[in-house]
Parts: structure tokens; C-alpha cells; sequence
């Protein structure tokens, strides 16, 4: 915990610094949810097609979700959110072409969770 899984489209390959935005977001989580850095975990998933409103080539998007322990107030997940989504607006490059995307989520994980 947390889990973060990140989500975005293949033409951000080269404008989107994953790694670096990684090491950056996990000491903010940390900090903004009371954990420790060494609980956070980061996935990324390119994702090959994606269609947004009527666009016909498609609109790039990058969508985190970050899923919590329970017992976080919406005043925290507020706050991390809005820190998340500042933070990754400067790991991306100028995109030129399609219109740019961005959207954070914090949500609990669901009471089954569990992890070895």
C-alpha cells in the first residue's frame, strides 16, 4: 500500500518521464497519506487506443489511481490529487497534436485486500 497504477496513451512514450515521476510521486504520497516510502508501489500501463469525447485520432490522456488503506479523510485525498496531478503535468513534455488529458484519483482499497 499504496498502490498507484498509472495509465496512458502509447504517444506519450517519449514525452512522459515515468521513472522520474515515479520517484517523485512516491515521497509525496508518503508524506500526504503517513506512510513510508518503501510501501509504495507504481505500475504504468501504456495503452495502445483511446478515443475522448469526438476526437477522431483520439485525445492523449494519463489517468492515476491511487488506492489507499481505508481511513484517509476526502480532505487528504483532496489534497493528494491535486499534488499528484501538479506533479505530473511537469513530467510531460509539450505534446503537440492531440489535447492532453490529466486525471487523478484516491480511492480505499476494497476490505479484501491483502499482501505477502
Amino acid at each position: 500500500m499504496p498502490q498507484i497504477t498509472v495509465d496512458y496513451s502509447a504517444e506519450l512514450d517519449e514525452a512522459f518521464d515515468r521513472p522520474a515521476f515515479a520517484l517523485a510521486l512516491h515521497p509525496l504520497v508518503a508524506e500526504t497519506v503517513d506512510t513510508g516510502i518503501a510501501a509504495c508501489k507504481t505500475r504504468f500501463r501504456r495503452t495502445e487506443e483511446t478515443v475522448v469525447a469526438d476526437a477522431p485520432e483520439g485525445d492523449a490522456l494519463v489517468h492515476v489511481d491511487i488506492s489507499l488503506l481505508a481511513g484517509r479523510t476526502p480532505e487528504t485525498k483532496a489534497r493528494l490529487t491535486e499534488s499528484v496531478l501538479a506533479l505530473l503535468t511537469g513530467h510531460l513534455r509539450t505534446v503537440t497534436g492531440p489535447t492532453l488529458h490529466l486525471s487523478v484519483e484516491a480511492r480505499d482499497l476494497d476490505a479484501s485486500y491483502r499482501k505477502a
